[in-house]
């Protein structure tokens, strides 16, 4: 591959990570994480920290590669995708909110089977809790608006940039009991909380740019 070909992969990488890595927000992620999986081993966190990233990877990759033809054979356009998941994130949020302070440390009498840890690894934990209609949107409109510079450099931007968002989720809920001990349960909690809330107003916006893009 030429020189000016590697560096343009590298500059559209940057700029996949940089529109996503925000959003996506792996670490602010974290203590919802723990909350939505309490009592569970170190090792069942870290096979759903897995599985996770590989799910987030694939929804950024379809997004980017098929996102737009997806959306054009369904009629659907991307207002109406961030509507409709901006009220998935909503009803996340607010069902975060009103839940109970839970203890996120793991606990050898919980046991959850295989089935359990890969339905959970998708809803709500991959979609929309990580992967949420913003990243998708996001996703979507960078693989539409990327530079015409060949369908190798394409593909291989569409590969790279989801793998090192991919590789961020995992590392940080994989880490995700360490930093629960360091903060302690407290901490968590409150943290947990800010963070639906954010979640909560995130959902909104979502919602809101999607009916004012509808409305125009």
């Amino acid at each position: 591959m030429p020189l000016s070909a590697i560096w343009e992969v590298l500059r559209s990488c940057l700029l996949v990570v940089s529109a996503l890595f925000p959003i996506v927000n792996p670490l602010g992620n974290t203590p919802i994480f723990l909350s939505l999986t309490p009592g569970y081993s170190s090792r069942a966190r870290f096979i759903l920290s897995r599985q996770i990233a590989i799910y987030s990877f694939w929804l950024l990759v379809g997004s980017m590669l098929i996102g737009t033809h997806i959306l054009a054979f369904f009629a659907v356009t991307v207002p109406c995708v961030q509507v409709g998941g901006g009220l998935v994130v909503m009803s996340t949020a607010w069902s975060l909110l009103k839940s109970e302070p839970q203890q996120t440390r793991s606990t050898a009498s919980a046991k959850v089977s295989q089935q359990d840890l890969n339905a959970r690894a998708f809803y709500p934990l991959t979609l929309p809790l990580t992967v949420g209609p913003g990243s998708i949107s996001v996703a979507i409109t960078l693989g539409a608006n990327q530079a015409p510079s060949g369908a190798i450099i394409r593909f291989a931007t569409a590969l790279i940039g989801p793998v090192l968002i991919a590789l961020t989720i995992f590392l940080c809920y994989v880490f995700a009991e360490r930093i629960a001990r360091v903060l302690g349960e407290t901490a968590m909690n409150v943290i947990v909380r800010l963070n639906s809330f954010i979640l909560l107003c995130i959902g909104v916006e979502i919602t809101w740019n999607g009916v004012r893009a509808l409305l125009h």
